[in-house]
């Protein structure tokens, strides 16, 4: 995989808006944070725009988006938040002009898309990590910030991703596996199965959140993943976040349906990891090679994250 170049203060950082739309003032707010914190600013064309759930049309989020990599003075590129939207413009993004100008993508949730989309298409590390208005405008903890902080601006080989103090991780199966890792909210995943952008997890870890869903919706998008092969195809699952993922009446419990699915594959599965739609959140390189160690109950990156300098 290629890496783009580390982050350093006072480089430019690129804000964008590929899904849904966020109030002015609260982009507003995000631009004086990041300035606050050493770096220059430079804003989407469209980031201001709401066309209903969306922000700006296919085509004007899509021409944001490849303006950024294009754009040499542009370092890294944050995404203000998820919703929905990206998968609509992955046809219109210019995957060459990612190969070309490889810079620090960042953000989770409908970004899935875009994160798979370029795992396929520009063989390029990006990142599942907090987003401007939805995760940085309101108390940037510090367990987040410091977890970015090791993935983007330093140089994260060898970090052991780790869950914040007091949050237990919890093994489905024991043993070892290592390889590249990749995934995302499992919404998109499954949205995307069928299309050159779905999510390819041969020999791969494969990382999986969601927030708001009830077990059954769950239950059908991992049956989804089953079918086409996913879950198969993966040497180990890692189960982030499910924020909200409640149990309706009549229903199996969140903690059933992922034991159905994950319970004796015969691979290494490590539950509650904390990444997705949480508070803190860990920073994952997609694309890097990780060990996961389900005896251990440890994660770690082997590869490089970032290019230095």
């Amino acid at each position: 995989m290629n890496l783009p170049k580390i982050l350093k203060k006072g480089q430019t950082i690129g804000v964008i808006a590929p899904a849904s739309a966020s109030a002015k003032e609260n982009i507003d707010k995000l631009k004086s944070l990041l300035e606050k914190y050493g770096y220059k600013v430079k804003m989407g064309k469209y980031v201001y725009d709401q066309n209903k759930y969306l922000a700006g049309t296919d085509e004007e989020r899509a021409e944001d988006f490849n303006a950024m990599f294009r754009d040499e003075e542009v370092d890294a590129i944050l995404c203000i938040r998820g919703g929905y939207g990206t998968p609509r413009m992955l046809d219109l993004i210019d995957y060459d002009a990612i190969i070309e100008n490889p810079k620090i993508l960042l953000g989770y949730s409908d970004i899935t898309g875009i994160h798979t989309a370029i795992n396929n298409k520009a063989n390029l590390v990006t990142y599942h990590g907090p987003m401007g208005v939805s995760d940085m405008i309101n108390g940037f903890d510090e367990v987040s910030k410091k977890n970015l902080e090791n993935i983007i601006a330093k140089n994260g080989k060898n970090l052991v991703l780790e869950n914040p103090k007091g949050i237990e991780l919890e093994v489905i199966n024991k043993g070892i596996a290592q390889g590249e890792i990749i995934g995302g909210n499992l919404s998109l995943l499954s949205d995307l199965i069928g299309t050159e952008y779905e999510v390819k997890t041969q020999g791969k870890i494969l990382f999986i959140e969601e927030i708001e869903e009830i077990p059954r919706n769950i239950d059908r998008m991992l049956n989804q993943l089953r079918l086409a092969g996913k879950i198969e195809d993966a040497v180990g699952i890692i189960l982030g976040d499910f924020n909200n993922c409640v149990t309706e009446d009549l229903s199996y419990s969140l903690d059933e349906v992922l034991d159905q699915y994950f319970k004796g594959i015969g691979k290494p599965v490590l539950k509650n990891f904390k990444a997705g739609h949480c508070e803190p959140m860990i920073t994952i390189p997609f694309g890097a090679k990780v060990e996961l160690d389900c005896d251990s109950k440890k994660v770690t990156v082997m590869e490089d994250t970032v290019m230095e300098d």
